[in-house]
């Protein structure tokens, strides 16, 4: 098979070229969709219900939320682990599923199942899922903050931050969702504007009301009533009653009851009404002084880069549509860490492919072979791109940080090293240049010579890689990908050598060609040569400084200290504290 593939290339030289060409078109187009980040994404499959539950203790949390959830949530395919957590005004089910599951699917059948366990929970509980993210999914964060030099700002900070609190939630929060990839928009900090009603229980006491006599009272008067349609004269006219109140001084107005006075008795009677908040569980600080910040989520599975990106110029938009001295200011931007990263592995990347290069032109002695083998690292890089968009493997340090191009090249150097070898040796044998017919013949024996031994040479290291694709769980996750995409590119490389490398030595590799050493090869070889001689001499003296050599680095191993992941140092950090 591997004799035929050389054979069929040769002789299709021009459909060689054009699947080349067809490589590189697809490769570019595939390194420009390729998703990249810093590091991958280990995070499991997972789906979190979050129900508010405003007024019970987490004791009575856990017994009438958390529980029945629970309950109603077991047995789920796929799932690993159910974990819950009830705290004050909050109940949270985590569930966590294995690597292969449909997302999406397994969040509808949560929702099937919500609907049924939401008819045994308290009344007005309502469980929801949180947005379709990850654990990495935070990708931007902002602050929302009033210009130093504005006039137009509230007085006092309370009503600063009631006032920034909701242009984050009125008008930046809606705009920022509808980002291409972003899942959810969250909101810290700040005080939530509320209209506060502050009964006197004495006076309700002296009036003969309750509180839930005075609550509901309020309740009818926030809700409009529809009373359908009148047809008159061929026209529909639709009735309601607008009885909605919307400001404080319309709900200290509303009557609670008239018995035999001639004025009824109002709200502002038996209550203060005005301006609060709601209480809070939470703050954000930015600088050391209390501020509202937002959060981006990204929708898992996305492009963080070019996530975070679109979420940037979409606030620079957005902050064209604020008020006047209000101002969006950026605290953390995602696609800074993946530039600095994708910025440390092209650097090492091209000067690894530089080193080869260079190697190459120095060693091999002629400068059209050795750029013909060069060509073999973007190609090869093409390929494994390729491959990653397919297979959907993100670009991060990892994956392409473990690119080794001397493994690339290997058998394109075997290949066009032996190529050059016939072609020299044929030349001096006929003491002439070799003519076209001459050559195509020569090419095809001498990469029929070491197309077998050069396939199997690749395919072993190849295997090497191979165990690592078992691996499950973080494991997996964090070094699959550096896997495959080594295979990738070993796959290119190996096909390019096996086609492309004998069809360009066919057209390029005419002339005078002469196989001899340069200076540098002869160095080495002069002082190789009386090494090998002296290691010949002394067999036992050589074998046992290697056993005490392999002895001593098992001991040095086990004193070896250890990282899951390499050390980043890109230039941006996230402090988040927690008490």
């Amino acid at each position: 098979m591997v004799l035929k593939t050389v054979e069929f290339s040769l002789r299709q030289r021009a459909l060689v070229l054009l699947a080349t060409l067809v490589l590189i078109g697809v490769g570019v187009w595939s390194a420009l969709r390729l998703p990249i980040d810093a590091v991958p994404d280990i995070t499991n499959p997972q789906v979190l219900v979050n129900t508010a539950v405003p007024a019970l203790a987490p004791e009575e949390i856990e017994k009438l939320v958390t529980l029945p959830l629970e309950i109603q949530m077991a047995g789920l395919p796929g799932m690993m682990e159910l974990r819950s957590l009830s705290k004050f005004g909050l109940s949270q089910i985590r569930m966590t599923f294995e690597d292969d599951v449909d997302l999406y699917r397994i969040r509808q059948l949560v929702s099937e199942r919500l609907l049924v366990a939401a008819e045994k929970l308290p009344p007005d509980l309502q469980p929801r899922l949180a947005p379709i993210s990850t654990a990495l999914g935070e990708i931007f964060y902002y602050s929302v903050e009033f210009a130093t030099d504005t006039t137009n700002k509230p007085p006092t900070r309370y009503e600063q931050l009631q006032s920034l609190k909701q242009i984050q939630e009125y008008v930046i929060s809606p705009l920022l969702r509808a980002t291409p990839g972003v899942a959810e928009v969250n909101t810290s900090g700040g005080h939530e504007r509320q209209i506060v009603i502050m009964p006197d229980a004495a006076r309700l006491a002296s009036v003969g009301l309750s509180l839930d006599e005075l609550a509901h009272a309020i309740s009818e008067n926030t809700e409009n009533v529809g009373g359908g349609l009148v047809e008159i004269g061929g026209e529909q006219i639709v009735i309601r009653a607008n009885s909605r109140v919307s400001t404080t001084e319309e709900i200290a107005q509303l009557p609670l009851k008239f018995a035999a006075s001639a004025q009824p008795l109002l709200v502002q009677d038996v209550a203060q009404v005005g301006i609060g908040s709601g209480y809070r569980t939470g703050a954000a600080t930015v600088n050391g002084t209390e501020g509202v910040v937002g959060g981006a989520l990204m929708l898992a599975g996305g492009n963080s880069r070019i996530v975070a990106r679109d979420v940037a110029a979409k606030l620079a938009h957005i902050q064209e549509k604020l008020p006047s001295g209000v101002e969006v200011r950026p605290l953390y931007n995602r696609s800074d860490l993946v530039n600095r990263t994708l910025h440390t592995v092209e650097k090492n990347l091209f000067e690894g492919a530089l080193l080869v290069v260079v190697v190459l032109f120095a060693l091999l002695g002629n400068l059209r072979a050795a750029f013909i083998v060069a060509l073999a690292i973007p190609l090869s890089m093409l390929f494994a791109l390729t491959g990653m968009v397919e297979s959907r493997v993100s670009g991060n340090l990892m994956s392409l940080g473990a690119i080794d191009f001397g493994l690339i090249i290997d058998g394109a150097v075997v290949m066009v090293e032996n190529i050059i070898r016939h072609l020299a040796h044929k030349q001096k044998e006929l003491g002439r240049e070799l003519t076209a017919a001459e050559r195509f013949d020569e090419v095809r024996y001498s990469a029929k010579e070491v197309a077998n031994p050069m396939f199997f040479g690749v395919l072993i290291i190849t295997v090497v890689y191979v165990p690592i694709l078992a691996l499950t769980g973080i494991e997996g996750k964090m070094f699959r990908p550096m896997a495959l995409t080594v295979i990738f590119a070993l796959a290119g490389s190996l096909a390019l050598a096996l086609t492309l490398m004998p069809v360009l030595c066919s057209y390029f590799l005419r002339g005078t060609i002469k196989e001899h050493d340069n200076w540098l090869v002869r160095f080495f070889k002069a002082l190789y040569t009386p090494l090998l001689a002296w290691a010949l001499r002394f067999k036992l003296a050589v074998v046992a400084a290697a056993v005490v050599l392999f002895g001593s680095s098992l001991f040095v191993f086990t004193r070896l200290g250890a990282e899951f992941i390499p050390q980043l140092d890109e230039g941006t950090m996230l402090l988040q504290f927690i008490r």
